[in-house]
This record gives structure tokens, sequence and C-alpha cells, in this order.
């Protein structure tokens, strides 16, 4: 148990009776258990042009690639897309866990797009997770300017960019969430004690 849930746990103790040790217990558990993964990249669109079922710049329409060309030139590319991250819950009742649903009730991110941070956020509403080691999906709602952060990449380099995230074949690899999340607890609201790095490659917790 980490210092932080070994203080709170303390604290809790002070001010419960014996019978609710237990369940403090168990809170402060799924606290640190959750763990979280980057899914898919959804509804992809740059300066108002759909990019989801395009799969090079080359195929653009004239008119798409048009548009895409002249908010270039005028040094500014918004881009918006749903970036669904996945958490899950192992506290299944099974491995002397208790089976019990957890309430993320805050996410509190900034974004990395190629290990650049970009924009800071948090989830516009709780969502429940359930103990069942099924991914639970927390979709993030994300829109930002492409040129602020690349546009010293050139035309080219920032339409590669784009296509890679939010393309025909994109993904989330080239993103990352600095993250720390929020939960309920049977003594109100914990935050995490420490920021998390959320991937695409693997769950992660605390």
């Amino acid at each position: 148990m980490t210092r932080f849930l070994a203080g709170a746990l303390a604290i809790a103790v002070a001010i419960a009776g014996c019978a609710q040790i237990r369940d403090i217990t168990n809170a402060l558990s799924q606290l640190s258990n959750l763990q979280f993964k980057l899914g898919s990249v959804n509804n992809f669109r740059l300066a108002g042009v759909e990019l989801a079922k395009v799969s090079d710049p080359k195929r653009l329409s004239i008119s798409d690639g048009l548009s895409l060309t002249q908010a270039f030139a005028r040094k500014s590319l918004p881009a918006s897309f749903t970036l669904n991250v996945e958490a899950r819950n192992p506290n299944t009742g099974q491995g002397g866990t208790r089976k019990t649903s957890v309430t993320l009730t805050g996410l509190d991110w900034r974004l990395l797009i190629d290990d650049v941070p970009t924009i800071t956020g948090n989830i516009e509403r709780s969502v429940e997770i359930p103990g069942n080691q099924q991914a639970s999906i927390v979709p993030l709602g994300v829109g930002l300017d492409l040129y602020e952060f690349f546009g010293n990449r050139g035309y080219d380099g920032l339409m590669n960019l784009a296509m890679a995230v939010g393309g025909a074949s994109g993904s989330s690899a080239n993103l990352k969430l600095d993250a720390k999340p929020t939960v309920t607890t049977p003594f109100g609201p914990m935050t995490y004690p420490k920021r998390l790095t959320i991937v695409d490659k693997e769950f992660r917790g605390s």
C-alpha cells in the first residue's frame, strides 16, 4: 500500500467504527487498482474536412484538398475528434478482491501528440466502471489547432500526422494522456496521488 493510501486509511480509521474498516480498505484498493488504456479515435475532422474515410492525403477530393491548403495558408488547422479511453476495474470478486463497481468522477488530462504537450481537459460526466474485467469506454472530446503545435512540420508533415491519428488507418499510437483520475469512495471523492501516463499498448494503473 502506498504512503498515500496508508495515510488515507489512518484518517478514515480515526473517524469510522471498526466495522467500516474493511469497506474503507476495499475502497482505497479500488482507487489504486483502476487501469486505463487509450482506445480508438473517432470522428476526426481537420478544418471541417472528415478524414476518417481517407487513407492518404493524395486521395482527398479536390474541394477537400483545397480547403486544407487554404486553411494551412491561414496558419490555422483546427482538429476535432473523440478519443476513447478504456477503463478497467479488476475488482471482480476473484483473487481476494471484493466485486464492486467504481465511479470515475474526474479525469484531469493533458494530451500529448508525438510527445508534444498540447491541450488539457476533463470528463464531462461520471462513468461507472463495473468489476467484471470488461473495459468501459470513457469518451474525451478533443479540439485543438494542429497548426499551433505542429505548423513547423510543413503542410505534408502536418497532414501525415493528422492521417496517422484520424485517417482510415489511424489510431491512438501517436497519442498519450498525462492524467489524474478521481473516483468515489464511501467517504467522498478521492484523487490519485500521482499522475498516470496512459498509452495505447497496455493497461496502466497507479
